[in-house]
């Protein structure tokens, strides 16, 4: 089955109408969102390698959003010009990594969520500050979600420039390069394509949403809970609840309207919607939660800063240049001592 589509409204200006939209939303997101996730891997890096909550996750969710923002500005030169001048190679991988961002993004998600819920719910379980069971996890997570993304650049064709018959547009008169979106899909049947759109829906989002809800809903039940023991105070529990609710709320702004859309937007281009204003509007809203499922690399070291009250102390400006100067008075102290040393063993010698 072939995915040309066409458009209702004339492919040209629906064209111009995505590139304009991810042009604007992404050169918003490109500056907050590589300066949080950068003091965001630093302050992690630094100052919270003590504490035990979440901290492995938070630190790959910070990569993960990291690594999508580098990819923003080829993005943006792309939607800018209207041509991929970069080879057609680096354009799948930049394509291929922004659903590994995303999906990488959705499953540290759920982990910072389980394992803040696990350190209330029990708490002498989860006593230990750096578990190796949390970089295992981290590490089978990340093959899966390179694994599980690999549909996405296999059902683009290797073609090099786009199709006139195309669904998203037009070649330019000078036969530029089309990329990420504009790449062309296989052929490919129609129950096959809703197997693996079934797949990505309940793998990539439904059953992650469903995991991140429990957790908020066990997290929020034991405010009301008075046990004996070894148990986090209310301040805790509060705290942990205001990081299970933030995460719930990036599934919700960022991630639900992508994958309401996902699969309309598959259909439009399969040929299976008729209707020239529904397809329009498809066609319309589909960047837009794009544009929002990428907004969350901005989002989440927000998240950081106003539910973990370490990760906000530690970048507060008394204490940042308190614990450079701590660590240079340490390495003086050690170099002092090491020559003390040698003096000492020096004279025992004579």
């Amino acid at each position: 089955m072939s995915f040309a589509n066409q458009s209702c409204k004339s492919s040209v200006d629906v064209r111009i109408y995505q590139h304009c939209v991810y042009s604007i939303v992404y050169g918003v997101i490109l500056a907050p969102g590589l300066l949080g996730n950068v003091l965001a891997l630093w302050v992690f890096w630094v100052y919270a390698r003590e504490t035990k909550k979440a901290v492995v996750f938070m630190m790959n969710l910070a990569v993960a959003d990291l690594l999508q923002v580098l990819s923003l500005p080829l993005r943006i030169y792309y939607y800018l010009h209207g041509s991929w001048p970069f080879g057609h190679y680096l354009c799948m991988i930049c394509f291929y990594l922004k659903y590994v961002n995303m999906y990488a993004s959705i499953f540290f998600l759920v982990c910072v969520s389980v394992r803040r819920c696990e350190l209330i719910m029990r708490p002498l379980r989860y006593n230990s500050p750096r578990r190796k069971g949390d970089l295992l996890i981290c590490t089978v997570g990340w093959l899966l979600v390179f694994l599980c993304c690999l549909p996405f650049p296999l059902l683009r064709t290797t073609s090099s420039s786009l199709n006139s018959n195309s669904s998203e547009g037009l070649l330019s008169s000078s036969g530029s390069m089309a990329c990420f979106s504009e790449l062309p899909m296989r052929a490919i049947s129609l129950p096959a394509a809703g197997a693996l759109l079934i797949t990505a829906e309940l793998l990539g989002f439904i059953i992650p949403l469903m995991l991140v809800l429990a957790c908020t809903c066990l997290t929020a039940g034991s405010l009301r809970e008075k046990r004996v023991g070894a148990v986090p105070d209310r301040g805790e529990k509060r705290r942990a609840l205001r990081m299970v609710l933030s995460c719930a709320a990036v599934f919700l702004v960022c991630f639900a309207p992508y994958h309401v859309t996902m699969p309309l937007d598959f259909l439009v281009k399969a040929n299976v919607l008729r209707s020239c204003s529904l397809r329009d509007r498809i066609l319309q809203s589909h960047p837009v939660t794009l544009c929002l499922a990428s907004l969350n690399s901005t989002l989440d070291p927000l998240i950081y800063y106003f539910t973990t009250d370490e990760f906000r102390r530690r970048l507060s400006k008394p204490e940042i240049p308190d614990s450079m100067i701590y660590s240079r008075r340490m390495k003086s102290e050690s170099l002092f001592k090491e020559q003390l040393d040698n003096i000492s063993s020096h004279w025992k010698m004579k």
